[in-house]
């Protein structure tokens, strides 16, 4: 009988999704474990989309995406960034940022190959690694005092005659790191030395509280990179803009690279899909004044989480920077996925196990503080009773 092929039945099971399960299956259950907000896509963006779908954009487009969506994600790191970006040979629109991940990584990587993944991380980009039948090798970031840096000397270590890709994510998912300028810039050194396509995740960009205002973004790798770095960005609308469930994301990279991936999209999803680009026009063209009010809930919902966990003993919680995650650190614990099981278990509250983040995340667990304060008071309420108990 024909077996499943060997590259699929590597990709581990998500550690997320098996505790969601069993959080599905139960009632009143205070939910934090997926990473989203629970705040509904602003209306703005729900009447841009119906009204390119009166006006007769739901049919197809080029697989790169309409040209006026590509001009818009260009105009926009124009404005914050100061990036000249070509729309027609840098920009490729995705059904998804988890899509344009997979396609960066299936553009760059052959089977056999390595890959560096900084961990701990979002677990699609190492599953999306061993996909395309190529070799994860995680590095986790060491937590140092009260910040998450980054092990170069493991990262040198680490790299080998396969080795063809390093993936980062800055803001973090889960730790809400932040790379410095100069971590940026040691990176993309790193990345030339050894003749590497860097692949940055950032799709929580404009989720950052350490600017010098509140909505300036995390300043993109593309601002030290040339064009003709071996730089690949991977973006999506779903976090700043509430558009989790509409699938649209994009990827930024060298014109061969995106003129491949152009053509890889079309045996996958053909294009994202028509109406809600231009949803996501109107996102990236009105939304600052509501994403600034969205900014101010998040960080009041992330200094009322880091407030009820300071001064538990044995609980270590790194200050984030960006996104809208908490990864406290528990002494002692080496079991995430059965703390957090216990929790929801006996108290009603859905946490997202440390395991799940790869090397460097047992010992944790994440919290996303996204949530309305209804759920997230009485939720911090009972983690810090549950922790209290345990530690």
């Amino acid at each position: 009988m024909p077996s499943i092929a060997s590259s699929v039945e590597m990709v581990p099971r998500s550690r997320i999704r098996e505790l969601a399960e069993i959080a599905m299956s139960m009632d009143g259950v205070l939910r934090l474990y997926f990473g989203e907000s629970n705040l509904p896509t602003p209306e703005y963006i729900k009447q841009a989309a119906i009204r390119a779908m009166h006006e007769g954009f739901t049919f197809y487009t080029e697989n790169a995406g309409l040209p006026s969506t590509r001009r818009a994600i260009a105009d926009n790191y124009a404005a914050l960034h100061g990036v000249t970006l070509d729309p027609a040979d840098e920009i490729i629109v995705t059904a998804s940022g988890v899509q344009a991940l997979n396609l960066g990584i299936r553009a760059v990587l052959d089977p056999g190959d390595d890959a560096l993944v900084l961990t701990p991380a979002w677990p699609n980009g190492s599953s999306s690694v061993m996909m395309a039948n190529a070799n994860v090798r995680q590095i986790p970031h060491p937590l140092r005092a009260a910040r998450y840096g980054i092990d170069f000397d493991a990262l040198e270590a680490a790299v080998t005659p396969r080795t063809r890709m390093l993936l980062y994510t800055s803001p973090s998912n889960p730790l809400g790191w932040v790379a410095s300028p100069e971590e940026q810039r040691r990176l993309l050194e790193f990345a030339r030395r050894h003749e590497l396509w860097l692949i940055a995740d950032e799709v929580y960009d404009r989720l950052y509280y350490a600017g010098t205002r509140l909505g300036e973004p995390v300043p993109s790798i593309l601002r030290m990179a040339t064009r003709e770095d071996a730089v690949v960005v991977i973006h999506s609308f779903s976090k700043s803009y509430c558009m989790t469930g509409w699938r649209v994301g994009w990827l930024i990279g060298r014109r061969d690279l995106v003129t491949k991936a152009t053509q890889l999209i079309e045996f996958v999803v053909s294009h994202a899909p028509t109406f809600a680009q231009k949803a996501g026009e109107t996102a990236l063209a009105e939304g600052e004044e509501e994403l600034a009010r969205m900014l101010e809930r998040l960080r009041a919902n992330r200094d009322l989480c880091l407030e009820a966990l300071r001064g538990i003993a044995g609980v270590t919680v790194p200050t984030p920077d960006g996104a809208f995650y908490l990864f406290p650190r528990v002494e002692g614990l080496n079991d995430s996925f059965g703390f957090c099981r216990d929790l929801l278990l006996e108290t009603r509250v859905g946490l997202a196990p440390g395991v799940a983040f790869g090397n460097g995340g047992e010992g944790s667990f994440r919290i996303c503080y996204a949530a309305e304060s209804s759920i997230l008071e009485p939720a911090m309420e009972r983690l810090a009773k549950f922790l209290r108990a345990r530690v």
